[in-house]
């Protein structure tokens, strides 16, 4: 009877390393690495030798000390004599506030924008076409400046809203739109006012659920559940009850003309308002593209299947086309959410502090520290581009087909 019996396993040898091709490819990777290593050495020590040769130090104490320069819009205080880094750190938020805002505001008109395109009626397909080639084919740049021109050429002044024969008026008593940006109403919280601001945003968190939940339902069982108005309900009547309940914790400044300007409320100045504006419908057309792709890239057939179930075309737009386009339109959204976030450093073309105007802008000018400065530039851009990245890799796996 004979027996079969693995053969014994040959000991490792060094030339193992290049002719073996299970620890070939291992090598060169690491040869690679080590080559690498060494460069990226080289080139440190290099810099570091020409800064000593300069008589250049890399240090960050200057951000200890007075900024000495005052910053229009600020959402943390600060004054002139607070330090660089807390200059800094208004311009990073309201970095991150434009940012924001234009994400969302061009996401909504791209997603609108792509959907008309699409549209059966040839004027509005034609309009949508005429305003993607418009604003895809002209730099955002231009645009900006656009809209900052008629922000301050062609609204009113403060002095305007003045007298019973006034030239302007505010909007319902509370909005003032000026060519020095937009006056608004200022909510002021206490404690309780702080509780209806929670369960507002638990409502926010309740709605999507509820949706979520919903949809989730009719692909289970084809149950379809009404998705309008108990999403408006669980989202504003929770806040209303606990408003009323406890005691209108929440008042509103506003504001009211005083000498030669608004006092009082929000101050929402028009570099801020052009900057948004310009990111958001510029990049919107690009979206509206994406959404466009996407949705053209669904099968005919999943439309008419859905149309033969009786569904009606909102329903099939919400809950056939767009959940299977999103695989195709979420990567390439990630590329114009980080354009929007990089392209926000031409705010100083209109006078609005962000980052680059304070941080690599004031503050590098009167210290000096130009390394210091654009390399703490680099970061932030690089710390808040991998964020968003991340956070939208996160998205587009639950969204992606899952293959059984």
């Amino acid at each position: 009877m004979t027996t079969m019996t693995d053969p014994p396993k040959a000991s490792f040898k060094l030339s193992m390393l290049l002719n073996d091709t299970r620890y070939r490819s291992y090598t060169f990777q690491f040869i690679a690495l080590i080559l690498l290593i060494a460069a990226m050495a080289y080139l440190g020590s290099n810099l570091a030798q020409n800064l000593r040769d300069a008589g250049l130090n890399i240090s960050y104490d200057f951000l200890g000390e007075p900024s000495n320069y005052d910053i229009n819009q600020s959402l943390i205080e600060y004054d002139s004599r607070s330090s660089h880094w807390r200059a800094s750190l208004v311009g990073v938020l309201n970095t991150l506030l434009v940012a924001f805002l234009a994400c969302i505001t061009a996401t909504i008109i791209g997603v609108v924008a792509g959907v008309l395109r699409l549209s059966n009626n040839w004027l509005v397909r034609k309009l949508m076409a005429g305003y993607v080639e418009a604003f895809r084919n002209v730099p955002v740049l231009i645009w900006i400046l656009i809209i900052y021109t008629i922000m301050t050429a062609v609204m009113p002044a403060p002095r305007d809203f003045r007298g019973d024969d006034a030239e302007a008026s505010m909007i319902l008593g509370s909005f003032a739109f000026t060519n020095r940006g937009v006056y608004m109403p200022k909510p002021l919280l206490d404690p309780l006012g702080w509780m209806v601001v929670g369960v507002f945003v638990a409502s926010i968190i309740g709605m999507f659920a509820y949706r979520r939940y919903a949809t989730k339902l009719l692909y289970d069982t084809g149950k379809l559940l009404p998705m309008g108005w108990p999403s408006l309900v669980i989202l504003f009547v929770p806040a209303i009850l606990a408003f009323f309940i406890l005691g209108r914790p929440i008042e509103l400044e506003y504001p009211e003309l005083g000498g030669f300007n608004f006092n009082g409320g929000i101050q929402v100045l028009g570099s801020l308002i052009a900057l948004w504006f310009a990111l958001a419908i510029y990049t919107g057309a690009f979206i509206a593209e994406n959404v466009r792709a996407g949705i053209q890239a669904v099968s005919r057939g999943q439309t008419e299947a859905a149309a033969a179930l009786g569904l009606r075309p909102r329903r099939v737009m919400n809950l056939v086309v767009l959940p299977q386009a999103l695989r195709i339109i979420i990567p390439p959204l990630i590329s114009n959410y980080l354009n929007i976030t990089k392209n926000s450093s031409l705010a100083i073309a209109v006078g609005y502090m962000d980052i680059t105007g304070t941080l690599g802008g004031i503050t590098l000018n009167q210290t000096g520290r130009a390394i210091e400065a654009v390399l703490l530039l680099m970061l932030f851009y690089l710390v808040i581009s991998l964020a968003i990245s991340g956070v939208m890799n996160v998205y587009n796996n639950t969204v992606r087909l899952k293959e059984r």
